[in-house]
Formats: C-alpha cells, sequence, structure tokens
C-alpha cells in the first residue's frame, strides 16, 4: 500500500500538471505521514541530497554557458564549422551538427544548444532552400548530442543520483558516443540533402579564415580547460568548472566584447534562476527516493525485469525501452534522479558498469527530449522553426532510425563508452 500511495499520489498529481519537484516532495509528505515516518526525517534527506561537493559544478557549468551563450559563442562556433565543412552539397545542414557539437561541449544543454545555435540556422537554412521540417529536425536531433558531449550537468546529477560514480568516468564516456551520434547525423544530412538537391554552402572569404577559426577556438577552450583540469588531476571537477567560468567570462567580456560588464547581472539572475531549479529538483528527488529505497523498490524491479526473461541482453533491451518510454513523458533531469536508483540496480545485476548504464541512460532520455508528447526541445525546434509539432515530428523520423542505431551500439557494446575511461584511468 505504501508503495501505491506514493507512486499513485507522484503520478496523479503529474497528470494534473503540478511541477515535478513539488510533486516528488509532497507524494513523500503524504507516504511518510501514512507509514507515519517523523516528517523531519524527509526534511534531513532533502538537505542530505543536496550535500555533495561535485554539485557545486552544476552552478559554475550553468553560468559558464549563460556567459558564452549571451556573449555570441554560438555565433563563432557556427562560422568555424562553416569554413571547416561549410563547401559541400547540405553543407549548411552539417555545419548545424557541427555548431551543435561544439556548443554541446560549453553549454551541456540541449535546449541551450536549440535555443542558440537553432535562432541563427534555421532561419539560415530556410533562407538558402531547406525545407522548414528538414531544417528543424537537423537543429534539435543534433542538440540531443549536447548531453553527451562533456562537459554536462546532466551527467553530475546521475553522478549524484548513482552514489558518486566518477564523473571525470562519465565525462570521457560520453564523448566518443557524442561524436558517433554527430558523425552519424552529418551522414545522414549529407546523404538527404544530395537526394533532395540541396544547395551548396557558399565559400568563405580567405581573409576572413583566420580570425573566425582564432575566435572559434578561444569559444572551445572552455572545453579544453575544463577536461584537461580534470583528466591531469590538477584540478577536481568543481575547480576545472569554476576556472572555465572565470575563462569564459574573460573571453566574452575582455575578449570578444559583444556585451558590457553591466550584462552580467542578467546573465546571473538567469543562471540562478535554473539553479534554484536544479537543486529544488535534487533535494526533492532525494527524499523521494530514500523511501523508493526504504519500500525496496528497487529490489521488486529488478527481480520484476530479470524474472522476464534469463538473458541479461533482453534485460538491458528492456531497461532501453523503459527509459525511452519514460523520456517521452518526463524531462531528463528528474527522470535522471527517480529512476537511476531504481533501474542501475538491475543494470550492474546483468554486468553493466554504472558509468556505461550512465551513458546509455543520458542518450536514451535525450532521444526523449525530441520526442512528442512531453519532448521540451522539439517544442523549442518547433517554436523557433514555426511549425507544427507533427511536421516537425515527421522529418524526424530518418534522424530517430540512426539515433536507436546509435543506442544500440552504445547499449550492448560497452567498449563504446568504457575505452576512453579505462585507458585515462577514469
Amino acid at each position: 500500500m505504501e508503495v501505491w500511495i506514493l507512486l499513485g499520489s507522484f503520478l496523479l498529481m503529474i497528470l494534473f500538471r503540478v511541477p515535478i519537484a513539488l510533486s516528488l516532495i509532497l507524494s513523500s509528505l503524504v507516504t511518510g505521514i501514512y507509514m507515519d515516518i517523523d516528517l523531519a526525517a524527509i526534511i534531513q534527506r532533502m538537505a542530505a541530497g543536496l550535500n555533495s561537493f561535485s554539485l557545486l559544478a552544476i552552478p559554475f557549468f550553468i553560468i559558464a554557458g549563460e556567459i558564452m551563450n549571451e556573449g555570441g559563442i554560438s555565433r563563432r562556433l557556427i562560422n568555424l564549422a562553416n569554413v571547416l565543412i561549410g563547401k559541400i552539397r547540405g553543407g549548411l545542414a552539417m555545419v548545424n551538427v557541427l555548431a551543435s557539437t561544439f556548443f554541446g561541449g560549453i553549454s551541456g544543454s540541449a535546449i541551450a544548444d536549440t535555443s542558440s545555435v537553432g535562432s541563427v540556422m534555421i532561419p539560415m537554412m530556410k533562407k538558402q532552400g531547406y525545407d522548414s521540417n528538414f531544417s528543424v529536425a537537423v537543429t534539435i536531433s543534433s542538440s540531443a548530442q549536447g548531453v553527451m558531449i562533456p562537459p554536462s550537468h546532466n551527467m553530475i546529477i546521475y553522478s549524484t543520483a548513482a552514489g558518486g560514480v566518477s564523473i571525470g568516468g562519465l565525462f570521457m564516456g560520453g564523448l566518443v558516443p557524442g561524436l558517433l551520434l554527430g558523425l552519424i547525423l552529418m551522414i545522414l544530412t549529407y546523404v538527404i540533402a544530395v537526394k533532395r538537391k540541396y544547395p551548396i554552402g557558399e565559400p568563405v572569404k580567405k581573409e576572413e579564415i583566420p580570425r573566425i577559426i582564432w575566435e572559434g577556438l578561444l569559444g572551445l577552450f572552455t572545453v579544453v580547460i575544463i577536461l584537461g583540469g580534470i583528466l591531469s588531476g590538477f584540478f577536481t571537477v568543481t575547480e576545472s568548472a569554476a576556472i572555465g567560468t572565470l575563462y569564459a567570462f574573460i573571453i566574452t567580456f575582455f575578449v570578444y566584447r559583444d556585451i558590457k560588464i553591466p550584462r552580467m547581472g542578467v546573465i546571473l539572475h538567469r543562471s540562478f534562476k535554473t539553479l534554484s531549479m536544479v537543486l529544488f529538483l535534487i533535494a526533492a528527488s532525494s527524499a523521494f527516493g530514500w523511501l523508493l529505497a526504504l519500500l525496496k523498490v528497487p529490489a521488486m524491479v529488478a527481480e520484476a525485469l530479470i524474472s522476464l526473461s534469463p538473458n541479461d541482453g533482453i534485460t538491458i533491451l528492456l531497461i532501453v525501452i523503459i527509459l525511452l518510454l519514460l523520456g517521452m513523458i518526463m524531462d531528463m533531469a528528474p527522470l535522471i534522479l527517480i529512476a537511476t536508483p531504481i533501474l542501475l540496480p538491475v543494470a550492474t545485476s546483468v554486468g553493466m558498469d554504472p558509468v556505461h548504464f550512465g551513458v546509455m541512460m543520458i542518450l536514451c532520455l535525450g532521444i526523449g527530449l525530441i520526442t512528442p508528447p512531453v519532448g521540451t526541445v522539439l517544442f523549442v525546434g518547433s517554436a523557433i522553426g514555426k511549425i507544427s509539432i507533427e511536421n516537425a515530428t515527421k522529418g524526424l523520423f530518418p534522424f530517430y532510425v540512426v539515433m536507436i542505431v546509435v543506442l544500440l551500439l552504445v547499449a550492448f557494446i560497452p567498449e563504446l563508452v568504457l575505452w576512453l575511461p579505462n585507458m585515462l584511468g577514469q
């Protein structure tokens, strides 16, 4: 009965559009009252969920992404991608994918990627003769890899939910699948561009190339600082995030100089608003997860899934299907916090490494971000492209296929995820 109250009240509030964090807290309190648990214990669990040093990296990553976004980094990364691959047929679509790869490595957010890159690339592609459906599909599917390319604050959230899995290992584990996804998306866009005879990209003036490359590399060096500091062991994740944020501040305000110092107040306000939502969600999920563990829900789910088939591969496939379905109806961060305590024990029981499971989960939920009925990135991309959700979804069909292929490769070939962390000792 306690399990039904906990999960039933949560789902009921979700159906009535109560905010997810508030739904988690209220369902936890209702269940605690029914179980005659001291409500102070639930509040303590919420506070304990935030008592993690690694969580300090999240505000720095959020601020760094906001600074670079506000300072015109998306435009410079698009220009850099255009110099590299913009001269071939369908080049502008491939530039879109590559720019998303670059920007994802700075923002770590699919929504920020779609908003920043899409606001420039979608109108540009439509102006040059690309279909609206295709323009939106390329933008939002490529932005989904932003959650895979380090640094990704979603990986930090997963590390916390999983009990302290190596963040450096997660960053390195997501790098190869993220780049593989980007490469396959670029191949697909080229094939479609040739088939539909989309235009060849316009050449860049030779005298502008050095400046474009220099400005683009300055922005990308933020990622080098963060990853280099972590992999070298010279900085912790939090220290690397802080130094990366300082670098982003210097480059944006004193090198690019597209915005003035007073604009920093707006950036901080927007960053703190995002951060408050993230931390509130983590605290609420900590209490909810504690009750799930207390009621032995993870053990029950593990037993149920394993009993369906003795084959480990079938169990992994069932986990993938569950995550894809959940990703279609709920946003990524709350799902990571809710599903990790339940599904991670199942995954480890069939031999999956926690880093492998984390990368697979994030890719599943990234696909969910662009899938109806509640794909937030799909909504943002459709709004920017001024098309309906239905038309955007139709344009996404070939992209769904290749993304599912990459997902299955990640799920069933652990070396794609683990060889780089193992090689680097992460």
